[in-house]
């Protein structure tokens, strides 16, 4: 602690009452702490993508062995390097704990999310990511000796930054590290927002840096095409259809989470278990396997009916639970993401004349908002993702979503504040 007290007491970091600009010792030590995240991402990225493209070279049957493999290897990471913890905990840690994370469970986290994420599960990198950057930011700021509203900033600011190395969206990042702590005032620590954003550009430029990701959007979507005030009409009727996938998806939940709670045993027998299951629903439909971040290009173009895509969302919503009840780690925005844009596929077939991007779309943002209770950085964060121009009638069906959603939410740490 005393060496990195001294360290910034080098003129570098001397800003003195005369300097005319807005720059200050706290703005480089968020640029530092983003700098910091986007090398833990861009790293856990790589070795994310060379996991995965090993074992997906196993198909057909061998899936099922691999993943129930994977499932027990999971549960033995765990059981040995301690319980990492979800993102209730961490939203815990920063409303009644001041911010502080604890940085001892992020190897359990980080290990256990690699190997259920690249060998199929049903979650995605942003929960480790989250987790490991602001408990860094946590830890950076308890040895500069911060409290307050100065750590829980600057815990913040490092979630911030790992969220928005995946996303690309440095202002969609910051204020979803942000919207995710709901309370009673969507965002309730504003003073965060501005370190939010430093850290969150720093880390997004050296994750492109580190990474072969391009700064455009991810997912090839036809254009939309704006229309007219009819477009509003439609994406509050398509929120509505997304909070009913919502509700669908918060019932599984249940029935998941319930029935693994029954399983008095140690916390491998519990993953082991959902390996098992989830091997068996890929197998059947190879495209519930991984969080849908490539897989999700290829439900533009795949064919089929209703029935088809009906199924395909039950299913992956099915997968999505067990993957996060059964003790895999893991994140669901992109899953949940993946889940609206087939919701959407299944309505074309009832709106065939709407345009299939915005429906698809506008699908994808009220399904996200109305299980993660986010609809304004969803929003945003679907702007770059998929290029969409004109976002404003996409916030009207994240919002419609979001506020017809179940009043329990997803997140238990979000209950006392919906």
């Amino acid at each position: 602690m005393d060496r990195i007290q001294s360290f910034l007491k080098n003129p570098i970091f001397i800003i003195s009452k005369k300097n005319p600009f807005m720059l200050s010792r706290w703005s480089i030590l968020y640029v530092l702490l983003g700098i910091f995240a986007g090398l833990f991402s861009a790293l856990f990225w790589k070795v994310l993508e060379f996991l995965t493209k090993f074992l997906s070279e196993f198909q057909g049957h061998s899936i099922i062995l691999i993943m129930t493999l994977a499932g027990l290897l999971i549960g033995l990471l765990i059981y040995f390097l301690g319980e990492p913890g979800e993102i209730s905990l961490v939203i815990d840690n920063i409303r009644f704990r001041g911010g502080k994370l604890d940085p001892k469970n992020n190897p359990s986290m980080a290990l256990s999310s690699l190997l259920s994420i690249s060998s199929g599960g049903s979650a995605g990198p942003e929960a480790p990511l989250v987790q490991v950057t602001g408990s860094f930011g946590s830890w950076f700021a308890e040895k500069l000796g911060l409290e307050g509203e100065e750590l829980r900033s600057m815990t913040i600011a490092g979630m911030a930054a790992g969220f928005t190395s995946l996303f690309g969206s440095p202002l969609g990042g910051a204020l979803f590290a942000l919207e995710i702590l709901q309370h009673r005032h969507v965002v309730e620590y504003y003073e965060a927002l501005l370190p939010a954003f430093l850290s969150s550009c720093s880390a997004y430029f050296v994750f492109l840096f580190m990474t072969d990701m391009g700064i455009g959007p991810t997912w090839q979507f036809p254009q939309y095409i704006p229309g007219g005030i009819e477009d509003f009409q439609y994406a509050i009727g398509f929120g509505m259809a997304g909070a009913a996938v919502g509700w669908i998806f918060y019932g599984i939940f249940k029935i998941t989470k319930f029935s693994f709670s029954k399983i008095k045993f140690p916390i491998f027998v519990k993953t082991t278990f959902g390996g098992i299951l989830l091997g068996c629903i890929a197998y059947y439909e190879p495209l519930t396997r991984y969080f849908g971040h490539d897989q999700l290009n290829e439900i533009v173009v795949t064919k089929g009916d209703w029935i088809f895509f009906g199924t395909l969302a039950l299913l992956k919503i099915l997968a999505i639970n067990i993957t996060v009840s059964s003790g895999w780690r893991g994140g669901i925005i992109i899953p949940l993401f993946f889940v609206g844009a087939v919701a959407g596929r299944f309505f074309m077939d009832f709106f065939p004349s709407e345009n299939e991007s915005f429906l698809l779309i506008c699908l994808m943002a009220s399904v996200n908002a109305s299980v993660t209770k986010t609809p304004i950085s969803t929003t945003i964060l679907l702007t770059g993702l998929t290029g969409v121009s004109n976002f404003t009638p996409v916030l009207f069906a994240s919002l419609s979503g979001y506020f017809l959603s179940p009043k329990a939410p997803f997140i238990s740490s979000q209950a006392d504040s919906v």
